[in-house]
């Protein structure tokens, strides 16, 4: 009976010690891609709801602590660029690995990938070849983290339609149709499009999506 004790206690022991690290871990992060969208497609409930629903996520892994920023850029008069409400970085997933150094290195040799764009639990996100593909990022940005003129809806109406418009996605595995910069672009890479309207759930998960998001830790 000692002996089977002894094994038992060894075994939770063991299993706590490889819990606290990966905790400590998940507190730390700085950078994920969310596990689920709010499941209105692109109507995040613009900026505020965007980062609200980063902010719920990171508070389940436990580092609700900081304060959470979605990577969106809006259209129109008061443009927000998607570079500027992240902070300054370093940024780092929820296993330790740094994603970008800073706001330069993330718009440039980042070192974001399917491997290392982790959701807030430390999970990679399905992507190119994966069922369901869940690569389509909303970012509503071009390549450099800015927002696009107001003459083509790249953000579903700012973030607020979940039928009609279109929002520019980046591909989360940096892998698409072809070798093309748009293709391999985490932030930039193509419109949605679909029979719903271009920013329905159906319309987002159609092309490879899911309504997810990039999340950065702007303190």
């Amino acid at each position: 009976m000692n002996a089977r004790l002894s094994l038992t206690l060894s075994a939770i022991l063991l299993t706590c010690g490889a819990a606290a690290p990966a905790a400590a871990q998940q507190a730390a992060m700085t950078f994920f891609m969310t596990s689920e969208g709010p499941g209105k497609g692109a109507d995040l409930g613009g900026l505020a709801g965007a980062d609200a629903h980063c902010q719920k996520l990171a508070t389940s892994a436990g580092a609700g602590a900081k304060t959470w920023r979605a990577y969106l850029s809006t259209q129109g008069a008061g443009a927000v660029n998607a570079r500027d409400r992240i902070g300054k970085g370093p940024w780092v997933n929820a296993k330790g690995a740094t994603v970008a150094k800073d706001v330069a290195d993330l718009h440039g040799s980042n070192n974001l990938t399917k491997q290392t764009a982790l959701s807030e639990k430390g999970d990679v996100i399905n992507g190119r070849g994966d069922t369901p593909n869940r690569h389509d990022v909303l970012t509503g940005s071009q390549a450099d983290g800015t927002a696009f003129p107001p003459d083509k809806d790249m953000t579903c109406k700012n973030w607020t339609s979940g039928t009609e418009g279109a929002a520019m996605v980046g591909h989360s595995d940096r892998t698409g149709l072809d070798t093309n910069p748009p293709s391999l672009s985490w932030n930039s890479s193509h419109p949605s499009r679909g029979p719903g309207g271009g920013c329905t759930q159906s319309d987002l998960k159609s092309t490879g999506g899911d309504g997810l998001m990039y999340c950065f830790a702007s303190n």
